[in-house]
């Protein structure tokens, strides 16, 4: 008669043999980001401008941080002093962080120095905040020149939805607009300093998962469509 195996014995060869095919896995990981998804759900960027303001950016990472949500940060580099625990916490629950400028202002025809005043000066302040680099740009009014596109060492990230937040600080309208649009592959622009934007961020969140969507980083959706972001490139979405 054959060996006996204890079922213990059992589940553990059955566990080491599904992690040597690579099953069970959420997704494939990256020594250089973020995670493979692995899903069909649809998936959406949610992407927030001009912060960090800690009224309202604190209560979004608490609303984020209760759904499981990870969204993009562009920040501007005035905003930063006095917030850096925000933004370690940022880095710290897997939300991703861009550079939005230092003071707002449009980088379209800026002379070198001044666009070093204003994209790197703001990425040294991140980069001695979370101990790393590597920062998309998202440039104010998502304007756009040659001059931007030749001296950024990132990507250029715009986007796909733009419900104009700020406009009418709306919170009914700002929902309605986004989850009337959404699609799958889409990257969505809010502004995390109104409080309208945040309760608006939170209900859309809470709509599109009903709806089945995921909700990703820029970086990780990038990555779940194989498209690498380049230096100098513009990206405003990554549909299937």
């Amino acid at each position: 008669m054959g060996k006996k195996w204890k079922p213990e014995l059992l589940i553990l060869a059955l566990a080491l043999l599904l992690a040597g095919m690579g099953l069970g896995e959420r997704g494939v990981v990256s020594a250089d980001g973020p995670a493979e998804i692995g899903t069909e759900k649809p998936l959406i960027a949610l992407t927030f401008d001009d912060g960090p303001r800690r009224s309202t950016t604190e209560a979004l990472l608490d609303g984020l941080a209760e759904r499981g949500v990870k969204a993009t940060f562009f920040l501007v580099g005035e905003m930063i002093p006095g917030c850096e625990d925000l933004i370690e916490r940022m880095d710290r629950e897997g939300h991703q962080i861009g550079t939005h400028s230092y003071d707002h202002v449009r980088l379209i025809g800026l002379n070198a120095a001044d666009f070093a005043r204003q994209v790197d000066r703001t990425e040294a302040l991140l980069t001695e905040i979370v101990g790393h680099g590597g920062f998309v740009l998202r440039p104010p009014y998502g304007m756009i020149d040659k001059g931007v596109e030749k001296r950024s060492n990132s990507a250029l990230i715009l986007w796909s939805i733009d419900p104009e937040d700020w406009n009418d600080k709306h919170a009914d309208r700002i929902v309605e607009h986004i989850v009337s649009q959404a699609k799958d592959g889409d990257v969505i622009l809010l502004h995390d300093i109104y409080p309208t934007s945040v309760d608006a961020a939170l209900r859309v969140v809470d709509a599109l998962h009903q709806k089945g969507f995921l909700f990703v980083t820029v970086e990780e959706l990038a990555l779940q469509r194989h498209v690498e972001l380049k230096a100098g490139e513009t990206y405003r979405s990554f549909y299937p």
